[in-house]
């Protein structure tokens, strides 16, 4: 049976996001605007080039130790270092930590600081709990059901029930939809907003939540790209979904708003 996620289980769990955090931190900070030695996986989407360093690999594994250390029965899904599954078999709802230890590789390797480590805490049914941390900034965005706060401070979305009105924002236009379709949906609904910023990875999110950027839309996204950005938008006031309006947590087709009103008419536009 699945524990009871109280105030004193979530603020344990802060607490515990504030260690990964920090022991993240010292292996990507002392790689970050140094000299790197990047590797290629392969195609990803509309691109053959798809990054990664020691300081991805490294990072996963310093967090999977500590969780594994501090919560043995519960399961680890990562980017670089896939699914480790622990405890009873049949527990249906299964407690997981899903981890990005850099999300916006490519930002990292160009000495932007708009990467972050992604750690999200999936119940069994969805994500719950999540964890933004730009380390170089200094800014940790961690959301959970009694809100989403910036170091330590609540943040919120920012009212926009009109597209007209919008900021909008994806990753990457040109290389990073997962069809020419997705991408002409994008620019679809970008051509009704009033502004439009890209190349934030994960962080377009964190501003969203913190009422500077009204949408982000994204297609061909993984589960650990999106389980811990759901929990710090939805408690800041936000929505995110597929582009059909279901359940986001497994990534794919990806519509994050600030403003509900606004998410409709989002929808309506990607599906037009």
């Amino acid at each position: 049976m699945s524990e009871t996620l109280t105030s004193d289980k979530i603020r344990e769990y802060i607490n515990f996001l504030d260690t990964l955090a920090e022991a993240s931190a010292k292996v990507t900070l002392k790689s970050f605007r140094q000299p790197l030695d990047v590797a290629n996986k392969g195609r990803k989407l509309n691109t053959d080039f798809d990054p990664i360093t020691e300081a991805d690999k490294e990072a996963e594994q310093v967090i999977r130790t500590l969780i594994h250390q501090r919560y043995p029965e519960h399961d680890l899904v990562g980017e670089e270092l896939g699914r480790e599954h622990f405890g009873a078999e049949g527990w249906v709802e299964r407690w997981s930590w899903i981890i990005d230890p850099i999300d916006g590789t490519r930002a990292f390797i160009t000495g932007i600081p708009l990467w972050g480590t992604l750690i999200a805490l999936n119940d069994g049914q969805q994500p719950v709990i999540g964890m933004l941390d730009q380390p170089y900034l200094k800014e940790r965005f961690i959301g959970t059901p009694e809100g989403s706060m910036l170091n330590g401070t609540p943040i919120h979305t920012r009212a926009c029930p009109d597209i007209g009105a919008a900021t909008i924002s994806t990753t990457d236009p040109i290389q990073l939809f997962a069809t020419e379709e997705d991408r002409a949906a994008f620019e679809r609904v970008a051509a009704r907003a009033t502004m439009m910023r890209n190349g934030y990875d994960c962080y377009a999110y964190a501003m969203l939540a913190c009422g500077f950027i009204d949408i982000v839309i994204e297609s061909g996204l993984e589960a650990y790209d999106i389980q811990a950005l759901i929990p710090i938008v939805e408690n800041a006031g936000g929505v995110v979904t597929t582009w059909e309006g279901g359940p986001a947590d497994q990534g794919g087709q990806v519509v994050a708003c600030g403003d509900t009103r606004l998410h409709t008419q989002v929808l309506d536009l990607l599906n037009g």
